[in-house]
């Protein structure tokens, strides 16, 4: 039943970096509502969908009064009339309108707020979950959660080179298990670092604040905690965000606890080194975006047996995750619903990166709000793993609040993807 679309509200909100951000309210003509709101990221891919800010003094330049009025204004006017169930001609409005390649015009901000209120409004008026809503009848699972432990890189004051250390809960046998699993390594990690004086408080994604002296000593310490808290290589395992962008570009990466610079192949055996003394299972952005002879060559090594993302590097894009396997430089991708700028753009880069074999990961931004929309889409789209953060802070465990409530209304027939979400083959224990 079509679903008539009759006005849209944008407004400024705040964001988890107590930053403005854009929140997109849409009406129906029958009185239903789905409203949505943009986060932001702070490492960035070159390629992604821009958000729009103002600039100027006011909020340190990072006002949207720009984007909230094109939502009021242009993009408003445009969908009017429109059938919110119509997603792929909505999202084809806003990209025709906006007439740039990365959402320059309307900004990403505004983009990716329209096009998920839309989603939303399209569920209410069904009267569905948005999870089913999306899944139309098909069987789902719940998705193999990557919890940060440590924060790192742009999250963090760049006190660890890595951005993000995290665990990932192989042996779980349902999302409740797992979050367990992970709650306990965050706990052990936080008492470990208090008694070692390393703890400087939490990062932008609710992960420890580290102060180690190297990049080894953060592994080995989220090991340590790893074995403390009970649990084998086959039980829970390590997953590595580098975002080498931000280390350097051109094959060549500079690390700041080292300040040592390394060329390309001195940086891979750095990371294979690492590789062969953890438990690490995924690495995420191990080279630049602009080193596709370093992926290739990382994937290359290790592809068989670990998970090598692509996310600067592929940006949620279906051309670049199809060039990606065509060239054999990774074998996953991360997809950020506000990186493509449109829901239909994500959806199309979700189903390039299945169509290839690769694995997928949905994932929140380092600047996040309370909506938990990406955890219905890993669930309703089948995605297989969910990356929010850490275990803390309320606008990532309403996110993992949200998966438990979807896994009670599932009941019995309740699915977890567990390791089988990997593109590789890891042994968890029966």
């Amino acid at each position: 039943m079509p679903c008539t679309i009759d006005r849209l509200i944008g407004r400024r909100v705040w964001d988890s970096r107590g930053r403005p951000t854009v929140e997109v309210e849409m009406h129906s003509s029958a009185g239903h509502i789905g409203r949505s709101s943009a986060p932001a990221g702070a490492s960035r891919g070159s390629n992604e969908a821009v958000d729009l800010r103002d600039g100027g003094p006011e909020f340190g330049g990072w006002g949207v009064n720009r984007a909230v009025a094109n939502v009021n204004g242009p993009i408003s006017r445009a969908l009017a009339g429109m059938d919110a169930t119509d997603q792929s001609s909505i999202d084809q409005v806003l990209i025709e309108i906006d007439g740039t390649p990365d959402k320059a015009s309307l900004g990403g901000n505004a983009t990716i707020a329209t096009s998920m209120a839309a989603l939303q409004l399209a569920a209410a008026s069904q009267g569905l979950p948005l999870w089913r809503y999306l899944a139309q009848g098909t069987q789902v699972s719940l998705p193999l959660p990557e919890i940060q432990v440590f924060g790192g890189g742009a999250h963090a004051g760049k006190r660890l080179d890595i951005q993000d250390l995290m665990v990932v809960p192989i042996g779980a046998r349902s999302f409740d298990e797992a979050l367990v699993m992970a709650a306990e390594v965050y706990r052990i990690a936080g008492e470990t670092m208090a008694d070692m004086h390393r703890l400087a408080g939490v990062a932008d994604e609710g992960g420890w604040w580290p102060l180690f002296d190297s990049n080894e000593e953060a592994l080995e310490v989220l090991t340590r905690c790893i074995e403390k808290a009970g649990y084998g290589k086959g039980q829970v395992g390590i997953s590595l965000d580098i975002a080498a962008s931000q280390l350097g570009s051109n094959g060549r990466y500079r690390t700041n606890l080292d300040d040592r610079e390394y060329e390309r192949d001195e940086w891979l055996e750095v990371l294979l080194g690492w590789v062969r003394r953890y438990p690490i299972l995924s690495i995420e952005d191990p080279f630049a975006e602009d080193d596709l002879t370093g992926m290739q060559a990382f994937t290359a090594a290790v592809g068989d047996r670990i998970q090598v993302i692509g996310d600067d590097f592929l940006v949620t894009n279906a051309q670049r995750i199809i060039s990606a396997a065509q060239q054999n430089a990774c074998n996953a991708v991360l997809l950020k619903p506000n990186q493509a700028g449109t829901i239909t753009e994500m959806l199309n880069a979700l189903q390039a990166a299945r169509d290839v074999g690769f694995g997928t990961i949905i994932s929140a931004r380092s600047g996040e709000t309370e909506d938990v929309a990406i955890v219905h889409l890993a669930v309703g789209w089948n995605i297989g793993q969910l990356k929010v953060g850490s275990f803390a802070r309320s606008e990532r465990m309403a996110k993992w609040n949200e998966g438990l409530r979807i896994e009670e209304a599932l009941g019995a027939g309740a699915r977890f993807a567990g390791c089988s979400a990997l593109p590789v083959k890891i042994s968890s224990p029966e």
